[in-house]
């Protein structure tokens, strides 16, 4: 099968060029996918080639709440306006979803996005349906609700305004500072006891930043973001993850010193996971960027994993196992709690919940 994304052969990098401001450097064929493989037409004749230009497509989904088991996430439902994430974060954990789209884990992910545009509408009835259960929904669990494509088309908004007028708790989590738009919405929210924002921050160096985060708000705007939230009365969290050891973890105590002086209340931390297909774009990515530290950073990460890349165990995915990462979860803690960063979160309000009136609805005579 002929496939113009990669030159002979699937797993090797392409052309740096055509992959300008992208965080994977290859574009490998899914678990689920046919091999691509590349060749040649028999014409030796030089010929430009395109870059990688995101594309984003339409769902029309028939549900949009997700509900989970995991004993390993302090929440049992979430939902996510968008599949794949433009922000391109080489070690995202969601990446091995767009395998089920047919599409790659590596570039595809960053540049083939998927839009739920009726998400709101669907939101709205699954809410109001009599068989509904309150609990607390997490939004950018999987991919993040504010990556640029947001900006014009403000699912994640109006998802968001529905929550509200059900008065329904939520939890954020991203690296968008296009969250600052919608501080309308959720600081009248955090004022009923109803949302919460946990703002990832991997790393203070900029460089390293734009590295392994191609297309997320660097380390100072991610801290302003911290600021102006919080300044609304919107609790937040600093989320030091992942922690990459032998690359980030040197700055597990400034980070957290960095949220709390930008107005975090509270912080959490996960390590480095590398589940199916990330593990080899996460060491491709390594060996281009940082060859010298590569074996290093994946002999610690194989030491607290069983000698495996990535052991998904639950109770054991989220931290591995062993004396480093024990290490690192004692540093964390003790430096959190020095600086009155709280490590368990306070329950939101569930006792709010009620379904809005809808137009034609008989009116209570009480």
């Amino acid at each position: 099968m002929h496939d113009p994304t990669l030159p002979d052969g699937e797993n090797r990098p392409i052309d740096p060029a055509r992959r300008a401001g992208r965080g994977a450097v290859q574009n490998a064929s899914s678990r689920f996918d046919l091999a691509r493989l590349e060749e040649g037409d028999g014409w030796d004749i030089p010929e430009d080639r395109p870059g990688f230009k995101t594309q984003v497509s339409i769902e029309r989904p028939r549900s949009i709440i997700t509900y989970n088991r995991s004993p390993d996430l302090p929440f049992d439902r979430s939902i996510n306006p968008y599949r794949g994430c433009e922000h391109g974060c080489i070690y995202c954990f969601a990446r091995p979803s767009h395998a089920y789209l047919g599409l790659s884990p590596g570039l595809d992910f960053e540049t083939r996005l998927v839009a739920r545009p009726q998400a709101p509408d669907v939101l709205a009835r699954e809410l109001a349906a009599k068989s509904y259960r309150v609990a607390p929904i997490a939004i950018g669990t999987n991919t993040d609700p504010y990556q640029p494509c947001e900006k014009e088309h403000q699912i994640t908004r109006a998802c968001l305004q529905v929550l509200s007028d059900f008065n329904h708790p939520v939890a954020i989590v991203t690296k968008g500072a296009l969250i600052e738009r919608d501080i309308d919405i959720l600081a009248p929210m955090a004022k009923r006891g109803l949302a919460r924002v946990g703002i990832s921050l991997t790393t203070l160096d900029a460089d390293l930043s734009r590295r392994m985060e191609p297309r997320v708000p660097g380390p100072k705007r991610r801290l302003a973001v911290i600021r102006a939230l919080s300044s609304a009365g919107i609790p937040v969290r600093v989320m030091t993850s992942p922690i990459v050891p032998g690359l980030t973890d040197p700055e597990i105590e400034h980070l957290l010193r960095a949220g709390a002086e930008a107005g975090a209340t509270s912080a959490s931390w996960i390590m480095l996971r590398l589940p199916r297909e990330v593990s080899e774009i996460w060491q491709s990515w390594l060996a281009e960027h940082y060859p010298d530290r590569a074996e290093k950073i994946m002999a610690r990460l194989r030491e607290m994993h069983g000698g495996k890349d990535y052991d998904p165990r639950w109770g054991h995915r989220m931290r591995g196992e062993g004396v480093y990462a024990e290490l690192i979860g004692q540093r964390f803690k003790v430096y959190a709690r020095k600086l009155g960063l709280a490590i368990t979160s306070t329950p939101m309000r569930c006792d709010l919940f009620a379904v809005p009136p809808r137009p034609g609805d008989q009116l209570s005579l009480f």
